[in-house]
């Protein structure tokens, strides 16, 4: 049973979200759906309970979702609008040093990357995101860290380590 109520509040919280509704009908059937998405998939998605349900890794989830959604996005939409509107770009590929451990964490990271306009992460491996970016500034690895990923891999350590 490891790792079904984890996944379950997971997957009732984001189902309430997505149907925008606290209806009574939509309570129970996010709850129906929660518990059956716990339990066909708890054992496979959760590795440590204890880690899941601390409510401290939750707060920081919360925290870096608001970060990322007002902070993050909209600093890199404005500076990829500039680059479109001034052409003032020099994309190229960079090897970015990975800082996180855990495979949650490092597609947490990954996604993160991706998500965010003007950075794609195009492979990965053990030890470093191949990042293709839009405005290569520098191509030694620990500054690009610096520039890309440093952000993403604090929070994801707080989230997920």
């Amino acid at each position: 049973m490891r790792g079904v109520i984890p996944t379950a509040l997971l997957a009732f919280i984001t189902y309430i979200i997505f149907s925008g509704s606290s209806s009574p009908y939509d309570m129970f059937t996010g709850a129906v759906v929660a518990i059956g998405v716990g339990l066909l998939m708890g054992r496979y998605v959760v590795q440590n309970d204890a880690k899941a349900m601390n409510p401290v890794r939750w707060l920081w989830g919360v925290i870096y979702f608001l970060w990322y959604m007002l902070v993050a996005e909209t600093k890199s939409h404005i500076d990829v609008i500039i680059r479109i509107i001034t052409g003032n770009y020099n994309p190229g590929i960079v090897k970015v040093p990975i800082g996180v451990e855990t495979s949650y964490a490092k597609t947490l990271v990954a996604n993160s990357i991706t998500n965010t306009p003007g950075t794609v992460v195009v492979d990965m491996d053990d030890k470093y995101f191949y990042v293709n970016w839009i405005d290569v500034t520098t191509l030694d690895p620990e500054t690009a860290k610096g520039e890309i990923s440093a952000d993403f891999e604090r929070f994801a350590k707080r989230i997920l380590e």
